[in-house]
């Protein structure tokens, strides 16, 4: 995966890096609790990103990754209980 390290006049290209990680604009739109035509307009550049949103938007990352964690450990436990 690369790793992509924004300039500040990329945080628009980074954003849009983010929302596909969270799962596309309507589940950022749900995650950060902003209009989903807020966030198009934020991945266009046609409104700057905020550093209070990608403070949120970090926010929402790691609140993903901890579901993420939390899913990936009942699997695991789902298999080794079906494994004894």
């Amino acid at each position: 995966m690369t790793v992509f390290h924004p300039m500040p006049n990329d945080m628009n290209e980074h954003f849009a890096f983010c929302v596909q990680v969270l799962g596309g604009a309507t589940a950022a739109s749900r995650r950060l609790g902003i209009d989903e035509r807020a966030i198009r307009r934020f991945i266009n550049a046609e409104r700057p990103v905020s550093a209070g949103l990608m403070e949120d938007t970090a926010t929402a990352l790691r609140k993903l990754i901890a579901d993420a964690t939390e899913a990936e450990q009942g699997i695991r436990a789902a298999l080794d209980s079906n494994a004894s």
